[in-house]
């Protein structure tokens, strides 16, 4: 099989490693907006680079992984289904609902798949409470909690361009609590504080927040992130019936520490951060797409995906700016009108 990576940063560098190494892939070519960083990447892992993302798609291709910046992933999208190309694309597709449906519509005028990087999903912990709510072992779902929270924030420069803590942060929580679940979430009352670094502020961000959720069974979840957890990388989902309580993200390596006299050691070595503590769910939604791309598989998250957590991400927004609950049927599924 014969793949092209488009954007060399610090994910797509991770990813052509994988690729790379992957028995099933016989020819891997990079490209990236800075050629110098896309031939250092190739020679690390021995691949191929080409100089522009044209040149890249001008090869015999079978599929692309993109892993550019986010405000090219819809166009990239889009080029890589004229050329008849299967993508895998890293979240979000678009920062906002119209853009990410121009690109999923490429997709289906061009007739091909469109894989998204929720790379949660291929986590084993989120797999094994997923077929523990299927299978009924909590009984009745009452309540989830969900928390990601990076030890570090990201650049000043990045926060313009992420689109915010809901859309670039907290849209996993949001997607994994509708996989996990199998519930839709239809409201949603959200706030946030940037009372930390002064540059959050000054790009319209939020440093912390916090989400209520209401699932279409009446389930209550609250999401919360942060930038600055100085404990470490934390990313945990907890989710409570009226038979048991099962846990995800909760092991040596947790950065929390117990101030019971009886409670566990705090950690010797606490994950450090998304790529450490991810890194086999990464490899696996990888080789997912090499089987979907051999047709021995079926998609494991198309992009209609992306759309639907945007969604929610757009609502927790919204609703922090206009400091009220807000419903899913407000946020437009169509980029024009509310839901029907």
């Amino acid at each position: 099989m014969r793949i092209g990576l488009i954007g060399t940063g610090r994910i797509g560098a991770f990813h052509a490693g994988v690729l790379a190494r992957h028995p099933e892939i016989e020819s891997l070519v990079v490209a990236d907006a800075d050629p110098g960083r896309a031939a250092a990447v190739a020679g690390a892992v021995g691949a191929g680079a080409e100089p522009t993302v044209e040149a890249l798609l001008g090869r015999p291709l079978d599929a692309v992984v993109i892993s550019s910046a986010t405000a090219a992933h819809a166009e990239l999208i889009a080029r890589a289904a004229r050329a008849g190309l299967p993508a895998f694309c890293e979240k979000p597709i678009a920062l906002d609902v119209p853009g990410t449906l121009r690109a999923l519509r490429a997709v289906e005028s061009a007739g091909t798949e469109l894989q998204l990087g929720f790379m949660r999903r291929f986590d084993a912990g989120y797999r094994a409470a997923r077929e523990a709510v299927r299978a009924g072992r909590l009984g009745r779902l009452h309540t989830v909690r969900a928390a990601t929270s990076d030890p570090t924030p990201p650049p000043a420069a990045y926060l313009p361009l992420s689109g915010g803590l809901f859309r670039d942060c907290l849209v996993h929580d949001f997607d994994i609590l509708r996989w996990v679940t199998g519930r839709e979430v239809v409201e949603v009352y959200a706030t946030g504080s940037d009372a930390g670094p002064a540059m959050f502020g000054a790009a319209g961000d939020v440093d912390t927040a916090a989400a209520v959720l209401t699932l279409d069974d009446g389930t209550l979840a609250t999401a919360t992130a942060t930038r600055c957890n100085g404990a470490g990388y934390d990313v945990r989902m907890e989710l409570a019936g009226d038979r048991d309580q099962i846990v995800v993200g909760l092991d040596d390596r947790t950065p929390l520490s117990s101030v019971e006299p009886h409670g566990p050691p705090p950690p010797e070595k606490p994950w450090s951060g998304f790529l450490e503590r991810f890194a086999p769910a990464y490899e696996a939604e990888l080789d997912a797409f090499v089987r979907l791309v051999r047709g021995t598989a079926p998609n494991p998250c198309d992009g209609r995906e992306a759309l639907r957590a945007l969604r929610i991400a757009e609502a927790c927004e919204r609703s922090r700016r206009e400091r009220r609950p807000v419903a899913l049927a407000e946020i437009p599924a169509d980029g024009a009108g509310p839901d029907a």
